[in-house]
C-alpha cells in the first residue's frame, strides 16, 4: 500500500464492484455461454455464431448512437436483438427472443461470490462506515446477495454516465447527503475509479492489479482490497 495524500474525514465508502470485490472475467465468460445457449436454443438460426458476431452488432450500434455505451445492459440487448434481425428473424420475435438472451446472461452474470475475507472486510467496514457501489456495468447487488452490505447500488445507464464523468459520483453524494470530498471511493480501474472520482471531488482508492505507471495519483495505491482493514478500521 502507498499513501500519496493524507485522507480528509470519510463518511462513505464506494465501491466499485468488478475486478474490485472479486474478479469478474469468469463471471462474464460464463454469462456470454448461457446468453448464447439460451440464444440457440431459442433461435435455430444462431447456432453458427459467436460473442464476437454478438460483440460486432453492439459496436455497429454504438457507432450510430455513442451515448448507447453509457448503459451497458441497453447496449447488449439491443446488440442481440440487431443480430437476431440479420438472422432473419421478425422483429417482433427478435425482440423477445433477445429479452430472453439478454435474461440468461444477467442471471449468470450475477452469480458471484465472495471470498470470506471479502466479505468479513465489507462487514467490519459497514459499522464504521456507510458503504455503497458505483458501477459501470451491470451488476446488481439485490441479485448477487450483497444489499445488506450496502446502502444502496447506482450503475451507469440508469443512474448517469459512465466513470469517469462525475454523474454518479454527483448523485452519490446527493442521496448521501454529504460532500464528495467525505466519499472514498474504492476501485480498480485508474481512468474510471481514480480520474472519475478526483475530478467529481471524491478521495480515491486505486486497486492496482498490474502495477501500473500513471500521471494522475489517487489518494491511496492499494495492491490488495484487503489492506483497507490497516487504513480504515480500528486497531483496537
Amino acid at each position: 500500500m502507498q499513501i500519496f495524500k493524507a485522507l480528509s474525514p470519510v463518511k462513505a465508502l464506494s465501491f466499485d464492484l468488478d475486478d474490485t470485490l472479486y474478479d469478474n472475467s469468469p463471471v462474464i465468460a460464463a454469462a456470454e455461454q448461457a446468453m448464447l445457449t439460451a440464444l440457440f436454443e431459442l433461435a435455430p438460426q444462431s447456432n453458427q455464431t459467436d460473442s464476437d458476431f454478438w460483440w460486432q452488432h453492439r459496436l455497429k450500434l454504438a457507432k450510430l448512437e455513442p451515448e448507447i455505451r453509457h448503459d451497458i445492459g441497453r447496449w447488449r440487448l439491443l446488440g442481440i436483438e440487431a443480430g437476431l434481425l440479420e438472422l432473419g428473424i421478425a422483429r417482433a420475435e427478435a425482440k423477445k427472443v433477445a429479452q430472453q438472451g439478454y435474461d440468461a446472461f444477467l442471471e449468470a452474470r450475477t452469480k458471484i461470490s465472495l471470498t470470506t475475507g471479502v466479505n468479513t472486510l465489507l462487514t467490519a467496514l459497514a459499522k464504521q462506515y456507510r458503504l455503497i457501489a458505483i458501477t459501470n456495468g451491470n451488476a446488481c447487488i439485490q441479485k448477487m446477495g450483497l444489499s445488506p452490505l450496502f446502502e444502496f447500488s447506482l450503475q451507469a445507464g440508469p443512474d448517469g454516465k459512465m466513470k469517469p464523468y462525475p454523474d454518479m459520483f454527483q448523485l452519490a453524494a446527493e442521496r448521501l447527503k454529504v460532500q464528495p470530498a467525505e466519499i472514498l471511493h474504492i476501485g480498480d480501474s485508474h481512468r474510471a475509479d481514480v480520474i472519475g472520482a478526483l475530478a467529481a471531488g471524491c478521495q480515491a482508492a486505486w486497486l492496482d492489479h498490474h502495477r501500473q505507471p500513471v500521471s494522475t495519483l489517487p489518494h491511496i495505491r492499494l495492491t490488495d482490497v484487503q489492506q483497507l482493514s490497516t487504513l480504515l478500521l480500528p486497531t483496537s
